[in-house]
């Protein structure tokens, strides 16, 4: 391909050739050059009668005198500042006419060829840079360098440079300028090394150049040498160096320093103030309002606005919704012409739409229709996602494939959170035919999305399917957060190992969504000590997501004292933390430290939400605390304004119906502005059963029935109903209607963990290989607690069976198995902690008691409904269980359910041994 061939570009249209023709801009230099030059136009038309394309003109130079090398040099480099398509024709006219040129006209073209991207022609520029015998030319060689860097060819760039003859400041300038350009930053500052070693004095654009590329690499300290090297040289008062040097100190987050340059300044430009107030946006909120100032500063300075200045403007406007000052700005924008700028348009969009104008967003979108491209689109769907508007952007997005617009990843990443009302499963095959599925933000999003939807296994595809290289500690984090999501610490653990092994360094919310895995009621007990004692290592223990999930995870471990220490080490709490220790108290019984807690909350001036009170009034369920409860109750409707949600409801059922004041109960669900949960009707039906209020639990559970009809705790809870007031047919019918419709009823099962291995244990259950010695430690402890007085309760069997089998039910319930394991399989004196998926019957709950004194152990029961805590608060072998007994009835009388037959029982013996009748024992 020849020169003149790549250089020219022909239409078929002739009428439009011969206005190119006539248009030429050698055409015009030779009409300025040429005295009698009248009938240039005729000539013209000649020509193009007579030729085809634009190749043939330069026939026409041969009719004409040779005009001035120096003139057409002039009119070359008067287009290349201007006009640099113009300038590529006017070079093809001088070059296929044959004109003579000089270095300064090679150089001219190849920065043109540079600017323009055009390679091709660059190459074959450089091609007669050969012929004519000027690559010796220093200049021509800089802007063969300079050619080669700026399209992105550094190879033949650096081959360039290699081969000059001679080097000076501006070839290593546009050196390091070119690789700089390439993000090859590392090998910029070796360069500059290399440079001064060879005795080249950096001038103020190599120091410019060299600060841009310490700044986007991020090596902050050796842009500190290089200051000193600036001072060194005088250039500290060079404008553009110091706008080079504040780039790179905002860019590293030293705003500070960045001030010091600029207030040391003597003249500043626009570009000044500019990188000012953008890198103080950049830094975040806590530098919003140092940028409001300097923009003051530079209003009263009287420095001319430019289109660069506008869009930090906007977006701080966004961070805070100044919506007024938005619209200030919007009129500055009109009024100085720059209304045509898509990024200024775009980011006024987005201020618009954060400060929930989303009709003013709108309409300015549609007035904007030459900038509607990929990012207009994108920050209009996010406005409407952010203002709740969900089906308006589902719509946009629509709409925007109908206009053959394509999405980006931004769009498919935003796209996702529409999600119940588009689904990610069709977003997701879009990804993929996009080409998308390999990208960090998309991958993390899909994953997101799929995690929300419970759908571990196909977040765990997306994030696979995520570029190794590109796959950061956001996409990490959201994995972990995912399988935290369903308790499953295994599967947490496995991703968080695979991460350090890969060499990534964990954050802390990835630290945070690890502990929360730890927090399942299936993870090993020391698995969160761990990755407690890793974030200390890390120094990340303080931040605050992490201290809120150490705080959850030792609270919902059992271990509410070591819940308390991280409390008490924080030395910031937000609302979560509080909410967090509160919730903790609240599960564990504790609640008159919950209530201390939540009193020191409100002496903090705390803001409080609807779980701050769902926990609070929880505990005082928990504790019997009726009238607290509805004290705070009022407190969070009148005070805080809060507006009762289903869960506050359901507590305030919980409240009433655990102290037996059901009436209540019933017109707290007639109250409601909302129709009764089933989770609601569940816990009235609970009560009920307690209680033995037939009618009642009927009603409730015909109710749940109605809404869940597949749960078997409905059916369960009814049948327990019939069997507590002896009426066997109707339990019978319930029984034979879960038949009817298939609802299995849920196996209570019970599980310890001894020496980093999980046991579980069914009821009756004789799978496990120590069964003989699980049950023979049973028969042992039956004697044992028989001996102190102690009664099994029968009427915690609800079944119409005898006596001896019911008691022999009870005595092999799965939590008991799992003690008598718990206690031949560790050494005397560990703790033991049982976790169950049902609730703890009463009679288990006596048993468990007794078995805690007598062999001298704490146990921890963690239950559907809470923690039991049972201390060994003395030896059963060096105490009189009398004794105990008799202090237990005078501290708590005889009145607790748990306790009532038990202690009945033992005070028999009581009196038995002190020869009294049962009324007179204490």
């Amino acid at each position: 391909m020849t020169l003149s061939i790549s250089l020219t570009t022909v239409t078929r249209n002739q009428t439009k050739q011969f206005l190119r023709i006539l248009c030429n801009p050698f055409l015009k230099f030779l009409s300025l050059s040429q005295p009698n030059s009248l009938n240039l136009n005729l000539r013209c038309s000649k020509i193009y009668f007579s030729c085809a394309t634009l190749q043939q003109t330069p026939h026409l130079f041969d009719e004409s005198p040779q005009p001035d090398l120096a003139q057409y040099n002039g009119l070359l480099f008067d287009y290349s500042r201007n006009n640099k398509k113009e300038a590529l024709n006017l070079f093809l006219g001088i070059h296929s006419s044959g004109l003579p040129v000089d270095g300064s006209t090679i150089s001219c073209v190849l920065k043109v060829c540079g600017c323009l991207f055009n390679v091709t022609a660059g190459r074959q520029v450089h091609c007669q840079c050969m012929k004519l015998g000027l690559l010796k030319d220093t200049t021509v060689g800089t802007s063969l360098l300079y050619m080669y860097m700026k399209t992105e060819n550094v190879k033949d760039g650096r081959r360039v440079f290699d081969h000059m003859e001679e080097r000076n400041v501006v070839s290593w300038t546009s050196l390091l300028g070119g690789y700089a350009q390439n993000g090859m930053n590392e090998q910029v500052l070796e360069l500059f090394l290399t440079m001064q070693m060879e005795g080249i004095k950096p001038n103020s654009f190599t120091f410019a150049a060299v600060l841009g590329a310490l700044a986007s690499g991020g090596m902050v300290e050796n842009g500190v040498q290089v200051h000193c090297l600036i001072v060194k040289f005088g250039f500290e008062t060079t404008t553009f160096v110091c706008n080079s040097l504040i780039n790179m100190y905002l860019k590293s987050g030293m705003c500070k320093d960045a001030r010091l340059v600029f207030d040391g300044m003597e003249t500043k430009s626009a570009v000044t103030w500019n990188c000012m107030i953008s890198g103080y946006v950049t830094n975040g909120l806590e530098f919003d309002l140092e940028a409001f100032k300097t923009f003051y500063d530079m209003r009263r300075a009287g420095v001319k606005l430019t289109q660069m200045v506008f869009s930090p403007l906007m977006k701080l406007c966004a961070n805070h919704k100044e919506l007024g000052f938005a619209r200030q700005l919007h009129c500055r924008v009109l009024k100085d012409g720059f209304s045509f700028d898509p990024k200024i348009e775009t980011t006024l969009m987005v201020a618009y739409s954060k400060c929930n104008e989303m009709d003013d967003a709108l309409k300015l979108f549609s007035m904007m229709p030459e900038a509607q491209c990929v990012v207009s689109w994108t920050a209009m769907i996010s406005g409407h996602l952010q203002n709740g508007q969900i089906q308006e952007a589902v719509e946009l997005f629509c709409l925007m494939n109908k206009e053959g617009v394509r999405p980006n990843h931004f769009t498919y990443s935003a796209i996702l959170i529409a999600q119940p009302t588009i689904s990610p499963f069709q977003i997701h095959a879009q990804v993929i035919k996009a080409n998308y599925e390999k990208s960090s933000s998309v991958g993390t999003a899909i994953l997101d999305a799929y995690v929300k939807l419970g759908n571990i296994k196909e977040a765990a595809k997306a994030f696979e399917q995520i570029d190794e290289h590109d796959r950061d500690i956001v996409a990490w984090s959201a994995m972990l957060a995912g399988y935290a999501q369903i308790g499953d610490s295994e599967g947490a653990t496995k991703v968080f190992m695979q991460l350090v092994k890969e060499g990534i360094k964990p954050n802390e919310f990835t630290f945070s969504s690890v502990i929360n895995a730890c927090a399942a009621p299936t993870a090993p007990l020391e698995q969160g000590k761990q990755f407690h004692a890793w974030s200390i290592k890390s120094k990340l223990r303080d931040a605050l997501c992490v201290c809120s999930a150490l705080t959850t995870m030792y609270a919902k471990r059992g271990n509410i004292d070591n819940a308390y220490q991280v409390f008490r080490r924080q030395r910031e709490r937000d609302l979560v933390s509080w909410n967090s220790m509160i919730s903790g108290y609240a599960q564990h019984g504790r609640a008159k430290k919950a209530l201390e807690v939540f009193e020191e909350m409100q002496r903090e001036n705390m803001e409080m939400d609807d779980i701050t009170f769902i926990s609070v009034i929880s505990a005082c369920s928990h504790a019997g605390l009726v009238d607290e409860g509805v004290k705070y109750f009022n407190m969070m409707v009148k005070e805080h304004h809060i507006s009762p949600t289903m869960e506050l409801y359901s507590c305030m059922v919980d409240l009433y119906s655990r102290a037996g004041m059901l009436d209540k109960a019933m017109d707290v669900i007639n109250r409601m502005p909302f129709p009764a949960s089933a989770t609601v009707w569940r816990t009235l039906l609970a009560a009920s059963r307690v209680h033995r209020n037939l009618e009642l639990g009927k009603h409730a559970a015909e109710q749940l029935i109605s809404l869940q009809p597949e749960d078997s705790a409905a059916y369960v809870l009814l049948s327990n109903i019939y069997a507590a007031a002896g009426n066997w047919h109707e339990r019978r019918e319930v029984r034979k209607l879960m038949e009817q419709r298939k609802v299995k009823k849920e196996a209570g099962y019970s599980w310890i963990e001894v020496k980093n291995k999980i046991h579980s244990f069914l009821a009756a259950d004789h799978s496990h290989p120590m069964s003989d010695h699980i049950y023979s430690k049973l028969d042992e402890l039956k004697i044992r607690l028989k001996e102190i007085g102690y009664q099994p309760d029968t009427d915690y069997v609800l079944q119409d069976i005898a006596n001896e089998d019911k008691e022999t039910i009870l005595s092999q319930h799965s939590e008991r198995l799992a003690i008598a394991f718990g206690l031949i399989a560790t050494p005397p004196g560990t703790a033991l902690q049982i976790v169950k998926n049902l609730r703890v019957c009463g009679d288990c709950h006596t048993v468990i008691k007794l078995i805690s004194l007598t062999e001298g152990r704490d146990i921890v029961v963690r239950d559907t409904t809470r923690f039991h805590h049972f201390k060994a608060a003395c030896n059963f072998q060096s105490v009189n269980p009398f004794v105990w007994v008799q202090q237990r009835v005078a501290r708590h009388g005889n009145t607790t359910p748990f306790m009532r037959v038990p202690v009945i029982n033992c005070r028999v013996r009581v009196a038995e041994q002190q020869g009294l009748h049962l009324s007179e024992a204490k």
